[in-house]
């Protein structure tokens, strides 16, 4: 039987990175980064990049941006439209779920 470790990073909803943090975190480059603002995937917080504060949200999102590009070679426009779409499914799935709910009770 093969053991396999696996390494995380658990955040919640309070916990704020700095540019340096995210770029770690997701093991990319401060330029990729910034293309990901310039497109409005990521919103940090601050005015200046060395001010910029990104939520836990923002390395998930990170995340799935890197695998949409490396994976199905998805531009940043394209990442943009995809993890919007994805948010609106989980949005539907949410409001799904409570009116299943509310059918039950």
């Amino acid at each position: 039987m093969t053991q396999m470790i696996l390494n995380g990073i658990l955040l919640d909803e309070q916990t704020e990175l700095s540019l340096n943090d995210l770029c770690r975190a997701c093991s990319s480059s401060a330029e990729w980064i910034i293309e990901l603002v310039e497109e409005g995937v990521l919103e940090p917080t601050g005015y200046q990049q060395t001010q910029w504060r990104f939520s836990g949200n923002s390395l998930q999102k990170a995340h799935t941006a890197m695998r949409l590009q490396r994976d199905l070679g998805v531009n940043l426009a394209g990442i943009a439209l995809a993890l919007d779409l994805l948010n609106e499914i989980n949005t539907l799935q949410a409001r799904l779920c409570r009116f299943e709910i509310d059918d039950e009770s």
